[in-house]
C-alpha cells in the first residue's frame, strides 16, 4: 500500500527509554488546538509507554504549538508535529533523538488512533505524529516494522474530518495551513 515512509526527522542514536516510576504520574489526555478546532487524544501509556513519555515531552517543551498539520491524505492519514510555516514555506523544527518503535503493542492502526512517524528505520520516530483517517491494516506491525499506535481521539473526530478534506498541493501540502496553535496534556 505504501510506496513512501511516513517521514519524521532521524536524529536517531540510541532510542530512549520510558521512566517507569514517571508513567504513573503521565497525563492521559492531550487537546490539540487547531485552526480547525479541538482534537482529544486519549494516550495509552500501559500498551506505548516509551511512545506516550516521548509524545508528553514535546507537548511540555510546547514544541508542537504553532506547527502544521503538513501532510494530508484524505482517504489515509493527517500528519503533524513537525514542522511550522515561515514566509509560507515548511520549516522543520529540530528534535531530539528517535525512540524505540513500539508496533508489536498490540494497537492498531484503525480510523481515529494517532501513531509516530518515522523513516525507514523502525527507531527513528521523534516529534511527528499521524491520525488515521481510515483503517490502515498495512501499517500494523509486523509489516515494515509497523506503525506505533500510542491513543486515539476521543472527542474532536469532527476537526479531523475537516482537516482530511482540506486542498492540498504538491506532496500533499494543505494549500492554507491548518495550524496546531497548542498543544496540552490534561
Amino acid at each position: 500500500m505504501l510506496g513512501f515512509a511516513l517521514m519524521g526527522s532521524c536524529n536517531a542514536e540510541k532510542p530512549a527509554e520510558a521512566n517507569p516510576a514517571a508513567e504513573k504520574e503521565m497525563a492521559s489526555k492531550v487537546r490539540l488546538k487547531t485552526s480547525k478546532g479541538d482534537i482529544v487524544i486519549q494516550l495509552n501509556a500501559e500498551k506505548a509507554p516509551v511512545t506516550v513519555a516521548n509524545f508528553l515531552k514535546y507537548v511540555e517543551a510546547k514544541h508542537y504549538d504553532g506547527t502544521v498539520f503538513h501532510r494530508v491524505i484524505g482517504t489515509f492519514m493527517i500528519q503533524g508535529g513537525g514542522f511550522a510555516v515561515d514566509g509560507g514555506s515548511l520549516v522543520e523544527k529540530e528534535t531530539g533523538k528517535g525512540i524505540k518503535n513500539e508496533s508489536s503493542n498490540g494497537l492498531k492502526n484503525d480510523t481515529g488512533t494517532i501513531a509516530m512517524a518515522r523513516t525507514n528505520d523502525p527507531d527513528s520516530a521523534t516529534a511527528q505524529f499521524f491520525i488515521n483517517v481510515g483503517d490502515n491494516d498495512d501499517l500494523n506491525f509486523p509489516s515494515n516494522g509497523g506503525y506505533a499506535v500510542f491513543g486515539k481521539v476521543i472527542e474532536g473526530m469532527d476537526v479531523v474530518n475537516k482537516i482530511k478534506a482540506v486542498e492540498t498541493a504538491a506532496e500533499d501540502v494543505p494549500v492554507e495551513p491548518v495550524v496546531i496553535k497548542s498543544a496540552t496534556a490534561e
